[in-house]
C-alpha cells in the first residue's frame, strides 16, 4: 500500500467533489453557511499491539493526526477549499472518506458549523 498515492487520490477526489458541489449549487463560488469539515479514521487494532502500531504508522503517513480523543485520526478540509462553505467542504470530506473506505479504512466525514 503506497500511502502517498492513497493520500493524493483522496485529496484529488475531495477537490473534485468540492468544486463540483460549488459549481452545481453556488455557481462555482463560495456560498451557504460557514463551517468546517474533516475525515476521521478509526483504527481497527489496539494501539499497544504490533498490528495496531503498524496501522497507526500507516494512518499517520496519510497525513492524519490524532483527534481530541486520542483514539481516532483526522484530516481537516481534505479538499483544501479556499472558502468557508460547510456544504462544499463536507462534499469534499465525504468523497475523501469514500476513497479511504475502498482501501479498507474505517473512515467517516464530519463537519460542524462555525
Amino acid at each position: 500500500m503506497d500511502q502517498a498515492a492513497i493520500r493524493n487520490e483522496f485529496v484529488q477526489a475531495a477537490k473534485t467533489a468540492a468544486q463540483t458541489f460549488a459549481d452545481k449549487h453556488f455557481g462555482g463560488q463560495d456560498g451557504g453557511a460557514c463551517g468546517f469539515a474533516w475525515v476521521t479514521i478509526y483504527p481497527e487494532h489496539k494501539g499497544n499491539t504490533k498490528a495496531g502500531r503498524e496501522e497507526r504508522r500507516i494512518i499517520e503517513q496519510l497525513g492524519m493526526r490524532k483527534d481530541w480523543t486520542g483514539k481516532a485520526y483526522q484530516f481537516w478540509d481534505p479538499a483544501g477549499w479556499p472558502g468557508q462553505s460547510v456544504d462544499v467542504k463536507e462534499a469534499g470530506a465525504r468523497a475523501a472518506a469514500e476513497v479511504l473506505k475502498r482501501y479498507g479504512f474505517k473512515a467517516y466525514a464530519g463537519s460542524r458549523l462555525d
